[in-house]
C-alpha cells in the first residue's frame, strides 16, 4: 500500500523511502536513478584508476621483473619440496605467489597449465583450494592504502592457504585420482638481459595492470549501483534490522552486512569499492576492516569461483572438494584476524 493510500484511509504512517519514491512523478524517479548511477560510476572509476591501477602497476612490474630475472623460479624450486607433503607442486607454489601479489584471476593460467601438463585431479583440487582460501592482491593492496595491515594479512593468508591445501589433499579430495604423468613444472616467461628488456617488461606489466583495472570498472559500477539502490530503498536497513539480534548475540558489527553481501554476490573487487565508500563515509572503521579481512578478502564467491574454474574441464570438476577445503582455510584466517586484528 502506498503512502497516499494510507493517507486516504486516515491512517497515520511514517513514510519510508520506497513510498516516497512511488509518490514522485516518473521524471523525478528517473532523475534519482540517474543520480545513483552517476554517483556509483564516479566511485568505480576513481577506485579503479586512482587506487587499483597505481598499485597493480607497481606490483605487476615487480613480479614480472623478479620472474624474468629467475628469482621466482629459484624460490619455487626451493619451496616446492617443503610443500609437497601438503599436496602442492611447484606450479601450485607459483599460483600462491600470483594470487598474493598479482590478482585472483592470475592463477587461472597456472591452473590451466597444470591441467594440460598432466597434474592429477587430487593435486588440482589441492591447488584450487589453496588459491580460493588466500587473500587476493587486487583487493588487499588497494585496501592497504586505506588502512588494511598488509603484514598480518599476508601471514594469515599463507597459513589459511596451507591449511586449505592440507585439508583438501588429506580429507576432501582423498578419493580423487592422484596419478600423474611426467610433469614439466618449468614456467615460460620473459628473460631480462639488458636495460631494454627491463623497460619492455615494465611496459608489458603496465599494460596488463591497465587491463585488470579497466576490466574491473563494469563489475564495480553495476555492483555499486545495486548496493546504492538497495540502500536508498531501505532494503539494507531492513536486512540489518532483521539480522541485528543474531549479530548482537555473536558480537558482530552490523556494518559488515553490506560488504559481506556485496562480496559473496559480486566479488572481492566490488566489496573493495563498497568498503572504500564506507571508510570514507565513516560507517566502517579501519579496525573493522582488519578484523573482517579473513572472510572478506579471498576469491571464494560467485564471480571468483566462476572465473577460476574456467581454467579447464578437470579444474571445474574438482571445485566442490576444493571449496570445502577453502572454507576450512578461510575459517582459520577469520579466527586469526578476529583474535589479533
Amino acid at each position: 500500500m502506498s503512502y497516499g493510500e494510507y493517507e486516504k484511509r486516515g491512517i497515520r504512517r511514517v513514510p519510508c523511502f520506497p513510498d516516497v519514491i512511488a509518490a514522485l512523478p516518473y521524471n523525478c524517479r528517473m532523475e534519482i536513478l540517474i543520480e545513483v548511477i552517476l554517483r556509483a560510476g564516479r566511485s568505480a572509476v576513481e577506485l579503479s584508476l586512482l587506487v587499483l591501477l597505481p598499485v597493480m602497476v607497481v606490483m605487476l612490474s615487480l613480479m614480472r621483473l623478479l620472474e624474468a630475472r629467475g628469482v621466482l623460479d629459484w624460490l619455487v624450486a626451493r619451496l616446492a619440496p617443503l610443500l609437497r607433503p601438503l599436496g602442492l607442486t611447484g606450479l601450485g607454489v607459483f599460483a600462491a605467489l600470483q594470487i598474493s601479489f598479482v590478482s585472483f584471476a592470475a592463477p587461472v593460467a597456472t591452473l590451466a597449465m597444470m591441467e594440460q601438463r598432466g597434474t592429477s585431479d587430487r593435486h588440482l583440487a589441492t591447488t584450487l583450494a589453496m588459491v580460493m582460501a588466500m587473500a587476493q592482491a587486487n583487493a588487499s593492496f588497494p585496501l592497504a592504502a586505506l588502512g588494511l595491515r598488509l603484514g598480518p594479512l599476508l601471514a594469515f593468508s599463507l597459513l589459511g592457504g596451507l591449511v586449505a591445501a592440507a585439508a583438501t589433499y588429506y580429507l576432501f579430495a582423498r578419493s580423487l585420482d592422484c596419478s600423474e604423468v611426467s610433469l614439466d613444472e618449468t614456467m615460460q616467461h620473459r628473460v631480462v638481459s639488458d636495460t631494454k628488456g627491463v623497460l619492455d617488461t615494465i611496459n608489458h606489466a603496465g599494460a596488463e595492470a591497465f587491463r585488470i583495472s579497466v576490466g574491473a570498472i563494469p563489475m564495480l559500477v553495476l555492483s555499486l549501483v545495486v548496493v546504492t539502490a538497495l540502500s536508498e530503498i531501505g532494503a539494507i536497513a531492513l536486512l540489518t534490522s532483521l539480522l541485528a539480534p543474531a549479530m548482537a548475540a555473536l558480537n558482530l558489527d552490523t556494518a559488515l552486512i553490506l560488504p559481506t553481501l556485496t562480496k559473496y554476490l559480486a566479488g572481492g573487487t566490488a566489496m573493495m569499492g563498497v568498503m572504500a565508500d564506507m571508510l570514507r563515509a565513516g560507517t566502517a572503521s579501519v579496525d573493522l576492516l582488519n578484523q573482517s579481512a579473513g572472510f572478506l578478502i579471498q576469491p571464494l564467491d560467485i564471480p571468483g569461483v566462476a572465473i577460476l574454474i574456467a581454467a579447464g574441464r578437470r579444474v571445474a570438476a574438482v571445485w566442490k572438494p576444493a571449496a570445502l577445503g577453502a572454507v576450512v582455510g578461510i575459517l582459520v584466517r577469520t579466527l586469526g584476524h578476529t583474535l589479533l586484528g
